[in-house]
């Protein structure tokens, strides 16, 4: 049986991928998928600092709506970091991503162990957000997680044509009279969002896989966008849901690394079905 408070976690996961399919299907079509792997590196920083801010006005140190806030705008930073790295055209993006997920990760982790030598440990349980680990979520946390997944499915849906046209032919998108720029922030605001709110779940290293494999794995079966976006979604949910099950009944078993093997399963399965 499971329980009731397993059953939330399970749906909230199950929202995580879902919402990590479609935002992805989008990321990879415009050629940012691999700015997830950025977002989750730049964001531990802001977790160890919310985490340490929040212990010292003597709240709970692990309050997953401060952690989230203090992710988000690590993360941000991190993006107008690498903008900032990228402005000149003298460095490549693939280079400027790998400058700045190791320098926000390095700092993570100087401030991890800061917080870990620190009398009250404000640190504890704080490494789940590297690897995730479902079994220390709560309902509330999972609700707040869920809820912040579908609302950017919701965003997803009132800008799926304008989002269509950017993917698919930018310069179309601008004679159309399209605010290219404001769509791409979108995207970008929508990604960052997605991978803060998987950071619990899923954990900083893998959340990239959660929003590239699903979306990668219905490339290959589907021809149309709404075909690709309703089967990433579709297989996002089944390995968030079925990763966390495996993580609960296992603690020892990091759920990002059991969400991502479960998404990979549906690959293998699309790399096959694509060849017959």
């Amino acid at each position: 049986m499971i329980g009731h408070n397993t059953l939330i976690v399970l749906l909230g996961c199950a929202a995580l991928g879902a919402a990590s399919g479609v935002v992805g299907a989008f990321a990879l079509l415009r050629g940012r998928a691999l700015l997830a792997d950025a977002i989750g590196h730049a964001a531990l920083p802001g977790v160890v600092a919310a985490s340490l801010i929040v212990s010292a006005l003597g709240g709970p140190a692990r309050s997953l709506g401060p952690l989230l806030l203090g992710a988000a705008l690590s993360a941000w930073l991190g993006l107008l970091a690498l903008r900032a790295l990228t402005a000149s055209g003298r460095i490549r993006q693939d280079a400027a991503i790998g400058v700045v997920l190791s320098a926000f990760y390095a700092l993570g982790t100087v401030g991890l162990s800061i917080a870990q030598a620190m009398p009250d440990a404000a640190q504890a349980g704080l490494s789940h957000f590297i690897l995730g680990q479902a079994a220390t979520l709560t309902e509330g946390d999972a609700m707040l997680a869920g809820g912040l997944a579908l609302g950017c499915i919701g965003v997803i849906a009132l800008l799926f044509q304008p989002l269509r046209a950017l993917c698919f032919d930018e310069a179309f998108a601008r004679s159309q009279g399209l605010p290219v720029r404001a769509l791409d922030l979108a995207l970008l605001a929508l990604l960052l969002a997605v991978c803060v709110a998987g950071l619990p779940a899923v954990g900083l290293l893998l959340v990239v896989a959660l929003l590239i494999v699903p979306a990668a794995a219905a490339r290959l079966v589907t021809r149309g966008l709404p075909a690709m976006v309703s089967l990433a979604g579709a297989l996002g949910a089944a390995a968030g849901a079925s990763g966390a099950l495996i993580s609960t009944r296992f603690e020892n078993i990091p759920t990002g690394a059991a969400v991502v093997l479960a998404g990979l399963l549906g690959f293998g399965a699309a790399v096959v079905f694509s060849r017959r």
